[in-house]
């Protein structure tokens, strides 16, 4: 038991990464951890040549088997869903392909594919795990692997940004949101909107929140402003979440809310406000993602 404790730990932020990645829930994916270490601690270790790749077929099996259960819950939701954010170490941005594999904006397009897309994207894009493999982790054929992975590639492209933002650029957009909003000037926030900015809030039906996306830079842009001006005791601090710059604010020195944002051309193209109590229990010390 000892060398699979030691195999389980060596390899437990890898699979917390795959884990998160496929779930968007940091709590899920804690307790998906949980049955991957009950499965390991059962198997005849002896028998195994390769612990990581055993432990990551037992990590996505039992995602896979979460990501089901919460799409039902999300057909519930109240509002919009938003991934858990994650205050990430600094090492997270270093790696500039994980970074934008965990940002929020890349696991919103995550969202759309079906479970098992999902599954086979992250497996072979974002750990560049072999398609035997998967195949073997999904109970499929690597033919059939192979053209989901064709298929998901496809979805995600069209809907993911185009082009790769840097940290700097991404962390002069929210300095820049940050002022504009502290000192309510209206242009100031209007110049760094897109034209067609989406706004989407998530109080999960305990924190207000905007109920349905918003959209376009003028109505995003006074929501705003509207909405801040009404109360006091609010403050804004950078932070780096999901491996990307964001935004945290507090009410009271409490944390109340993360920002973040999903930027195209210059400008930012979506804002994401987590406001759900349940889902920043993660945002008060740093986690480690690893591929």
């Amino acid at each position: 038991m000892d060398a699979a404790t030691d195999a389980f730990v060596s390899h437990r932020n890898l699979l917390f990464t795959i884990a998160y990645e496929m779930l968007g829930s940091a709590a899920d994916a804690e307790d998906v951890l949980q049955e991957t270490w009950l499965r390991w601690a059962g198997v005849e270790h002896g028998t195994v040549e390769n612990h990581r790749a055993y432990l990551v077929r037992i990590v996505t099996r039992q995602a896979l088997g979460r990501l089901r259960t919460l799409g039902r819950r999300k057909e519930s939701y109240v509002g919009s869903w938003l991934p858990e954010p994650l205050l990430t170490a600094p090492d997270v941005a270093e790696d500039v392909e994980l970074a934008d594999s965990v940002s929020m904006a890349m696991m919103l397009v995550l969202e759309t594919l079906t479970p098992t897309e999902r599954a086979v994207f992250v497996l072979r894009e974002v750990f560049d795990v072999d398609y035997d493999e998967i195949a073997t982790a999904l109970d499929k054929n690597p033919a059939a692997v192979r053209q989901i992975a064709h298929r998901a590639r496809s979805h995600v492209a069209a809907r993911r940004p185009r082009e790769v933002v840097t940290q700097a650029a991404s962390r002069e957009a929210l300095a820049a949101f940050q002022r504009a909003t502290e000192t309510g000037d209206l242009q100031a926030l209007l110049d760094l909107l897109a034209p067609d900015v989406v706004f989407l809030g998530d109080g999960g039906g305990v924190k207000q929140a905007v109920p349905r996306p918003v959209v376009g830079s003028s109505k995003v842009a006074r929501m705003l402003l509207g909405g801040l001006l009404k109360v006091t005791g609010w403050t804004m601090e950078p932070a780096q979440v999901n491996g990307c710059p964001a935004l945290i604010v507090r009410f009271g020195g409490e944390l109340d809310t993360v920002v973040a944002v999903r930027m195209e051309n210059g400008l930012i193209s979506g804002l994401y406000a987590v406001r759900n109590p349940a889902k920043l229990s993660h945002m008060t010390e740093e986690t480690t993602l690893r591929r």
